[in-house]
């Protein structure tokens, strides 16, 4: 991931001293805290490219668990922004490298069990129930958006708007449990009710499938 972002920061180099006209901008949204470095390719065309990054901790549950949710956001986006009219509305497309993941920590009852497929667990015996959802790789990306960091001949702010859709496909999930202490029997019911529950987890998340893109931000033109 490290060499990814590298990448990223040589990129927006190389596009800096390739170009003559270069914008950054800086934004926050749906998709973290980001920054992305602009280039004009063609008279309505221009190139960005740029990284968000955001943690958020967040509450879920399946019909039998309860969770601590935790949503990484970590993306990397190689887009194209075409503005039909000249002005600042645009069409935006492209493709993202994709680390977005949720890790999921089941919370056990006050009483101190799991029930898993209609089976009640005690968490003392069944150790801790941990799982992971991630998607694709690498994800197309399309909206629209307001505003051309690089608009004009003359160095300054503006304002820069995305509205779209990040399609990272349907997610994958993998749920187990960790430190049974129970009977050999008992465990092995257990593994096959946590493979039950992992499905019901699987659907909970389904939503995740086409994540929303609202981001704003600032942009300066060197």
């Amino acid at each position: 991931m490290k060499k990814l972002y590298l990448a990223v920061l040589a990129g927006a180099a190389s596009m800096s001293a390739a170009a003559a006209d270069i914008g950054l901008s800086v934004e926050a949204g749906t998709t973290g805290l980001g920054i992305h470095a602009v280039v004009p390719v063609q008279k309505q065309l221009n190139a960005r490219i740029g990284t968000s990054l955001l943690n958020y901790s967040f509450d879920g549950s399946t019909s039998n668990v309860d969770y601590d949710f935790k949503l990484k956001l970590k993306t990397l986006d190689a887009l194209l922004d075409w503005y039909p009219a000249g002005g600042a509305f645009r069409f935006t497309g492209g493709v993202v490298y994709n680390g977005n993941k949720i890790t999921a920590n089941g919370r056990p009852t006050a009483a101190g069990t799991y029930t898993l497929n209609g089976n009640t667990y005690t968490a003392a015996s069944a150790g801790t129930l941990n799982g992971q959802v991630d998607f694709r790789n690498f994800a197309p990306y399309l909206g629209i958006g307001w505003g051309n960091a690089v608009a004009g001949d003359k160095a300054g702010f503006g304002f820069n708007a995305d509205l779209g859709v990040l399609l990272q496909g349907s997610p994958r999930t993998s749920l187990a449990n960790n430190g049974c202490t129970a009977p050999a029997p008992v465990c092995a019911q257990l593994a096959a009710d946590v493979a039950a529950e992992n499905v019901r987890l699987r659907d909970e998340v389904k939503d995740f499938k086409a994540y929303p893109v609202l981001r704003v931000g600032v942009s300066y033109r060197f």
